[in-house]
Parts: structure tokens; sequence; C-alpha cells
């Protein structure tokens, strides 16, 4: 979901202004759901690898007062939206630091910080494995790390949309074809156990949105049918899709949005672990 920051395969949402905004749409979205358990109070220097445009950065700034966030991103278009949108926040001047780099060599020394965040940023390297040993050695003895992870295997709507499932399966093998891995929440805890990280700890979190939290879910169908035709061009143009499901989707979409028992499920998976 978020912008890459290593490889030479193509970021599936792209680059666009209007990409741009809805990473700002969805961090506030989830916010909620994806701090619930997040705790940097005790860390002062924390690193962010795939900051994006600094939709988390200014979440992280906001909710704790005593951070100074290094973000990192491959895309210079990115780091740019990044650094106007925290620009204009009063409470993140002069705590943030952004720059761009490879996330599989970071330009830092060792144990140069004692936090560090990642959010929707595995699921596009090719070297997953790589990125968490790299990022331990700018670690120092005791940080934390929360990295949050998709699982797309697990997006669920009612009622039922043919042509959204094949598009959504054309969209993850698009993915994983392209050096990505949409499933990679569920294999978080091996990763960072084979990359020497310890007392780790998974949480799966989930969006379950009927008819209790109606607004709610009429929200986040919209965003998600904006998510995933940010995708729609590539998909054309690569033959994984044609224009007849893409635009079935879309109607299916609008379908589900404007029915009066519709049902959106996602869960994703968040790890948290520290260094030694």
């Amino acid at each position: 979901m978020n912008s890459i920051v290593t490889g030479e395969f193509p970021y599936i949402h792209g680059f666009s202004s209007e990409e741009q905004s809805r990473l700002m749409r969805q961090a506030r979205m989830f916010e909620t759901t994806l701090f619930s358990h997040i705790d940097y109070s005790e860390a002062s220097r924390l690193l962010e690898v795939g900051c994006g445009v600094g939709a988390q950065t200014e979440i992280l700034l906001r909710r704790f007062p005593n951070l100074h966030v290094t973000g990192v991103d491959r895309s210079a278009a990115q780091l740019g939206a990044a650094e106007h949108n925290l620009g204009e926040t009063a409470w993140c001047s002069a705590r943030y630091t952004l720059q761009q780099a490879d996330a599989t060599d970071l330009p830092f020394a060792d144990r140069s910080f004692d936090a560090a965040y990642l959010c929707w940023v595995l699921e596009h390297m090719p070297s997953p494995a790589r990125v968490l040993s790299e990022l331990r050695r700018v670690l120092s003895p005791g940080a934390v790390v929360y990295v949050t992870e998709v699982l797309n295997s697990s997006f669920f709507l009612d009622p039922y949309s043919p042509h959204l499932l094949r598009y959504w399966m054309a969209f993850n093998d698009h993915q994983y074809d392209s050096g990505g891995d949409p499933f990679i929440g569920a294999k978080l805890g091996n990763l960072l156990l084979a990359g020497g990280y310890r007392d780790v700890q998974t949480e799966v979190k989930s969006f379950h949105l009927d008819n209790r939290q109606p607004g709610k879910r009429k929200q986040m169908i919209e965003f998600w049918e904006e998510l995933l035709l940010s995708a729609a061009d590539q998909l054309v143009a690569t033959g994984a899709v044609d224009t007849a499901t893409v635009e079935g989707m879309r109607q299916e979409m609008q379908a589900v949005r404007n029915d009066p028992n519709a049902v959106f499920f996602f869960a994703f998976v968040q790890a948290r672990a520290l260094v030694y």
C-alpha cells in the first residue's frame, strides 16, 4: 500500500498526485486500528523505512512528542510530497529528516537509532530479509521495531462480485510477479526471527464492517475501489486484466457500496520486536 524503497520494479499504485492524496487519507482511516498498541514512548531517534509522502510520519510525530523521525524512501517524488506535507504541520517542525535511500543499503552508522517503523513496505520488497538485516544494523540494543504488513488473502466482500475477485487475483499476481509479496503479513514472525530480532510478537488486526457501522463501511468500500483502480492502467497494460474486467469490477463495487447489507472484511498483521 505504501511506496517502494528498493528495487527496479514498478510500484503497483503509481506515483501520481491522486495516489499521494490517497496515501494521506489511508493513513488517517487506518490510524486508530493501526496505532492501537504501538508504543514509542521510550524512544527518541526513530527510523521510518518507506516514509512515502509523510502520512505516517505526521502521525508518529503527533502521537509521540519526544520523537525525532528520520524518514527514508527511494522515490524523490514521494519525498518531495512528504516535505510539503510535513512542512505545513506545526508540530512536525524541526523534528524530522527526510533522505533518499535504498532500504538494503542505509546511509547510517551502526546503532544510529533506538526505534524503527515500517508500514506497508515489505510487501513491495524483493528481499525483505535483507531489509530487516540492514535495519537491525542501524538500531541500538534495546530498540523497538513495529512492522505492519498486508495479508491480501483475507479480503472478503459481500455481495459476491466475480469481476472484483478476478481483478483482485490479478492485482496480487502482478505484485508477486513484480518481486513483491501480497501475503507477507503472515510471514513476519519468521522473517524477524531469522533476522536476529528477539521477543517477536504478532497481532492480527482487521476491519469487519457491516450494518453495525454503515458509514464506515461505505467509506471503506469507496476507498478500496480507489485503491484497486490505482493499479488498473498497469494491469491492463501488462494484459493481466482486460478493460471489461475493470469496468465490471467498478460496477460491482458501486453495487456493493449501495447494498444495505454489504459486508467488508480485511485483515493485516502487525509485528513488534526488539534488538539485543
